[in-house]
């Protein structure tokens, strides 16, 4: 079972920017869907971000509430990723979990179900300040 292991997280005030990180222990396969979900204190859980890799191909989708000021990356290890956010608002601020689905073959519209994400990390927190 794969581990996903978030960082990056911290405090920041309105209009900065922090770049979350997170790595994956299986690095033997390719995960075809990832993605960074958030939660709010007595808010539900929200789809931020998801990627879709297919061989070379890489599709990445954003939740309108952060399009234009998020944008997700691969790191060098095949199952890593990275959540640059920019221009952040004190909305944004919640715990931020990357998520994995099965390591087995995956439709591009799979990715936008949150059922597909069956691993998750522990989380990082990121609080934005007025």
């Amino acid at each position: 079972q794969v581990q996903l292991v978030e960082s990056g997280g911290g405090s920041v005030q309105a209009g900065g920017s922090l770049r979350l990180s997170c790595e994956a222990s299986d690095t033997t396969v390719l995960y075809n869907c990832m993605a960074w979900f958030r939660q709010a204190p007595g808010k539900e859980r929200e789809k931020v971000a998801h990627i879709y890799r297919d061989g070379d191909s890489r599709t990445t989708d954003f939740a309108d509430s952060v399009k234009g000021r998020f944008t997700m990356t691969q790191g060098n290890a095949k199952n890593s990723l990275y959540l640059q956010m920019t221009s952040l608002k004190p909305e944004d601020t919640a715990m931020y979990y990357c998520a994995a689905s099965r390591p087995t073959w995956q439709f591009q519209w799979q990715c936008t179900r949150d059922s597909t994400y069956v691993y998750w990390g522990q989380g990082t927190q990121v609080t934005v300040s007025s």
